[in-house]
């Protein structure tokens, strides 16, 4: 139960009376000599994330970073149309712009605590007639007004409102760290469904390749079985091949349409055509031998959703400090003015008021105390969420750079590989025609040359595909610029139109230091 206590000095035309409290100047000066709560810092056992280095990484062949973006390196005109498409147009990184605006927002609110809190006006005019009676002296109708304020501010003594300002800085510059790591992502993610649509188109064409292949087969040993030089055994098994050759061509195209629709999801757009594709060739980009980027020291703490979690628990930390103000009486001014008029005049007054109010919730049965622990227990709960988020960037990062590795590795087998079942397909139909062995051997061949065309191509897909992967694990490469502006230009407009925000909505465009509300 809160328990208010309050004097007042008033003063009633020229009389004043004595202050109720001779301390309120000295009151006055302890607001801001203490702030409840920790400081945040994270505790030393996670300092290793500042110097960690991955043994998998260094292993990996580097060239220096230029200052182009990761995706350019692939020299693939519509896979970098595609990144910077889905970066403008991504329905989650347009949320993540607005969500930095609100808190923004909620930043310029918590500022605005140190400013008077109570601030209110009153004026009222009005016009009063008496009946005349016989004895009436004079004019008994007149007219009166008054105007009047009242003003309120509760002095920061345990440093209640530099803790919420504290918070809702950390709670902004968390939403930007979060903004540029849902960039990375949807820069990533359509990277990944573009290469994995190359790949598929790149399959069809070797199975198509294939068919045709087969169809020359099922031609020429129908044109020996009328001639009586073959069975009609080697041509069923021809046919049955090409048949079940040609039953992969549907669904790979399924799965061409539905690689592209997600692509549309990632850009932003409708299921349907993607023009951006059409700026280059079917076919999957070359992949670079060496992995443009320079890995700081300090590369896990930078990374965008590492440094995000660290800021989700500076802003925890400052509610225990939050809670514990609550403990401690609150001291608060008030102030209020009148001015009264009459015509005629009969009773022309001013009133001021101004007085010291304490609250403090003495009798809460423990209740601040429990949300003290309460906040503290999530302060913990923000650091090992913290500490989990660096070990799952030390995990990508590495799990990311042995996937490169690897697949580079398998990479140039499978190419071997395709070369002698190409060598062998050849002998196998020398040989037949030379009747040194039967058709089914030509078929073996034939199937296993597919097979390892298949398998370099998907290969090569994920060589792609795991690069992109561990750019993403490096936070994108080296930092590639966020757009310029959190907010798109039409949804800013058509905010400005429905909202007054001030100079909020520019912030993108200025120094962002501006203190209007």
């Amino acid at each position: 139960m809160p328990i208010r206590w309050c004097g007042a000095m008033i003063i009633r035309g020229q009389r004043v009376a004595r202050p109720v409290w001779a301390l309120v100047p000295a009151l006055a000066l302890l607001s801001g000599c203490a702030t409840l709560g920790p400081d945040f810092a994270l505790p030393d056992e996670d300092r290793w994330a500042e110097d960690w280095r991955s043994e998998a990484l260094a292993g990996l062949p580097q060239a220096p970073a230029p200052g182009a973006a990761w995706w350019e390196q692939f020299d693939d005109p519509a896979l970098t149309a595609i990144v910077l498409a889905a970066e403008a147009g991504n329905n989650n990184a347009k949320i993540a712009g607005l969500r930095v605006l609100e808190a923004r927002a909620q930043l310029a609110g918590a500022e605005a605590l140190r400013l008077p809190q109570l601030v209110s006006g009153t004026a009222g005019a009005g016009y009063a007639a008496a009946p005349r009676g016989p004895l009436s002296i004079g004019d008994a109708d007149f007219l009166f007004g008054n105007v009047g304020a009242q003003v309120g501010w509760e002095l920061d003594l345990w440093g209640r409102f530099r803790r919420a300002i504290e918070g809702a800085g950390a709670l902004w510059l968390e939403s930007e760290a979060t903004r540029l790591d849902v960039l990375i992502i949807v820069r990533a993610e359509a990277a990944r469904l573009y290469l994995q649509h190359r790949t598929l188109e790149e399959r069809l064409a070797v199975i198509r390749d294939n068919a045709e292949l087969q169809k020359r087969n099922v031609a020429i040993t129908g044109t020996l079985f009328r001639e009586g030089a073959a069975n009609e055994l080697d041509l069923q098994q021809a046919r049955a091949q090409l048949l079940a050759t040609e039953a992969a061509i549907p669904a790979l195209e399924a799965a061409i349409l539905q690689t592209r629709n997600a692509l549309c999801v990632v850009l932003g757009r409708a299921p349907g055509e993607v023009p951006e594709l059409a700026l280059s060739s079917p076919r999957l980009p070359v992949v670079p031998e060496a992995i443009a980027v320079e890995v700081p020291a300090d590369l896990l703490v930078r990374r965008p959703d590492v440094r995000a979690a660290a800021l989700r628990a500076a802003a925890q930390s400052t509610r225990i400090g939050l809670a514990k103000a609550e403990l401690y009486p609150a001291l608060s001014f008030g102030g209020s003015f009148q001015l009264t008029r009459t015509s005629p005049s009969i009773g022309n007054g001013i009133d001021l008021g101004i007085g010291p109010a304490i609250r403090w919730n003495v009798f809460d049965f423990g209740r601040i105390r429990a949300d003290v622990r309460v906040q503290d227990a999530r302060f913990e709960q923000a650091v090992f969420a913290y500490r989990d988020k660096v070990l799952q960037a030390a995990a990508e990062v590495d799990n990311g750079a042995i996937a490169f590795a690897k697949d580079r590795q398998e990479d140039a087998r499978l190419a071997e590989a395709r070369q002698t079942a190409r060598r062998a397909l050849d002998l196998a139909n020398l040989l037949y025609r030379e009747g040194m062995i039967d058709f089914q051997r030509v078929l073996e061949a034939q199937t296993t040359l597919l097979q390892q065309e298949e398998r370099l191509v998907a290969n090569r897909g994920e060589i792609a595909i795991s690069l992109v992967q561990l750019y993403k694990a490096l936070g994108g490469g080296w930092v590639a610029p966020a757009s310029a502006d959190p907010v798109d230009p039409a949804v800013r407009e058509r905010m400005r139109a429905r909202t007054d925000w001030g100079r909020l909505l520019d912030i993108a465009q200025g120094d962002g230091n501006d203190t209007e509300r």
